[in-house]
């Protein structure tokens, strides 16, 4: 029988890592395309006006074919692999035991390192999304933008990736077998749940952190707090629908392939 390992590998632990942020766009990425679409075409657009996601989603299979829904996944594909392949490693690196109290301050970390990747990365796609506000920026700020006007929202984005992979990783703990139907089933239950669980955690903090990246200018309010008290709990977790709906098939495939991935490359998750 072949043995199992429980002590880190130096790689492995990334190399699934990578898989589970693989599986979470293929899952994942369609949801986001309908996301956006829904958003975009809110009000009637060329003849085309999408009543709820289902409607889109037939919409886009009828007339563009199921390429359409992966539309740019090329470059989350990169990303969120680079991204999961981080905190997966990080977490197994640094996880010592199944305690909360192990757990709980290991996944965190894994968040706080990530964080400096997705805080540019995250300012990136909002300027790509609206020219006008990286042209603005450009003039106003110059060269400082590439140095320090790349991490606006820093600071939250922390927050968030810390606290919302804590959450994440203590539903996630149990060392399943991957290849028994009953264990898939719980993986894909707590993966799905730790997905949900994440996101509910932590939206409050993803919408502080856009509305600091999509500011003007650096007179903006940066307090998330003071976001709270101008926008209410209403404010604070805006597009959670869309965000549930795809955190739980996206969250559930990460989890199954991690612990499969760790599973085949000879790594007992405990």
């Amino acid at each position: 029988m072949e043995e199992v390992s429980t002590k880190p590998s130096g790689y492995k632990e990334y190399v699934a890592g990578l898989l589970a942020g693989v599986a979470t766009v293929i899952v994942g990425h369609p949801f986001d395309t309908v996301k956006v679409k829904l958003q975009k075409h809110s009000t009637e657009v060329e003849g085309i006006k999408y009543r709820n996601g289902l409607h889109c989603t037939v919409r886009i299979l009828a007339t563009e074919r199921v390429r359409r829904l992966y539309k740019g996944a090329t470059s989350s594909f990169i990303g969120v692999a680079f991204e999961s392949s981080l905190v997966f490693g990080i977490y197994s690196h640094t996880k010592n035991g199944p305690q909360p109290q192990v757990i709980i301050p290991s996944a965190a970390f894994g968040g706080a390192i990530i964080s400096f990747v997705l805080c540019p990365s995250e300012l990136v796609k909002h300027a790509c999304n609206k020219a006008e506000l990286l042209q603005c920026r450009m003039q106003v700020q110059g060269a400082d933008l590439i140095v320090t006007g790349m991490f606006p929202g820093g600071s939250t984005a922390l927050l968030r990736e810390s606290v919302g992979n804590a959450v994440f990783f203590s539903l996630n703990t149990d060392s399943s077998d991957p290849h028994n139907l009953t264990d898939v089933g719980i993986g894909i239950l707590t993966g799905g749940l730790g997905g949900v669980a994440f996101w509910s955690a932590v939206l409050p903090l993803d919408v502080a952190k856009t509305v600091i990246q999509t500011a003007p200018d650096k007179s903006c309010q940066r307090n998330p707090f003071q976001i709270y008290r101008r926008t209410g709990v209403r404010g604070c977790y805006a597009g959670l629908g869309p965000t549930i709906v795809r955190a739980f098939p996206a969250n559930a495939a990460a989890i199954v392939t991690w612990k499969l991935a760790m599973k085949l490359l000879g790594i007992k998750n405990e």
